[in-house]
């Protein structure tokens, strides 16, 4: 994105959040190289302080979404396949399953079920993981960066570590969400596989009973 994008949605949006005061110290303690007309306020998104910097400036906007692209592969794996296998595990619970059956398996699964795709799916399992909020306390400017190999650490001015991994298009992805995303995703796929088998059986009792 040019540089000139980024400023004017920045300064529109210091009138709206408040968080924009910690994003622009952000953008000011990570921001390298010249400060001639026409260059980006952020390092590039191939290193580990430019993917921070984006990732403040998703929480600040408000846009819990856009931090889906700086996650590490793993976790982008892990909420694509929660989207899907939620998405059918209610598709067959709505199509199948006697009405007394179907709200409170939905009412656990539809925030997910219903998502567009994996980055929804993850912006809305954050909110409700309180992640977000987690972000918000926690994001400050960069101290320093340490690098070994494809791994690095983000060091805040408050002491604050976060760790990322590079991935194979050379962006940096924040690994602290990972573990969660994986086992929410194994969990998916198991209920997935139990509604499945109890859906079949709910459509071959609907058979065994219509005249």
């Amino acid at each position: 994105m040019q540089a000139a994008t980024w400023s004017k949605a920045a300064l529109r949006a210091v009138t709206r959040s408040p968080l924009l005061v910690l994003f622009l110290a952000l953008v000011a303690a990570v921001e390298i190289g010249t400060k001639a007309a026409g260059r980006k306020p952020f390092p590039p998104d191939t290193t580990p302080a430019g993917a921070y910097a984006r990732i403040a400036f998703a929480v600040a906007e408000r846009h819990p979404k856009d931090i889906f692209a700086y996650l590490e592969t793993e976790a982008q794996w892990a909420s694509f396949t929660l989207q899907q296998a939620r998405m059918e595990a209610c598709g067959k619970v709505r199509a199948s399953y006697p009405p007394d059956q179907r709200e409170k398996l939905l009412d656990a699964w539809k925030e997910e079920g219903d998502s567009a795709d994996g980055p929804d799916a993850f912006a809305r399992l954050a909110l409700r993981r309180g992640w977000i909020a987690r972000l918000e306390r926690d994001l400050s400017g960069v101290e320093h960066v340490e690098i070994q190999g494809d791994r690095a650490t983000v060091v805040t001015a408050r002491a604050t570590r976060y760790p990322f991994r590079r991935r194979d298009n050379g962006i940096w992805g924040l690994t602290i969400f990972t573990a969660e995303l994986q086992a929410e995703a194994e969990r998916a796929t198991r209920d997935l596989e139990m509604v499945d088998r109890a859906a079949r059986d709910y459509e071959q009792a609907k058979t065994v009973t219509s005249p």
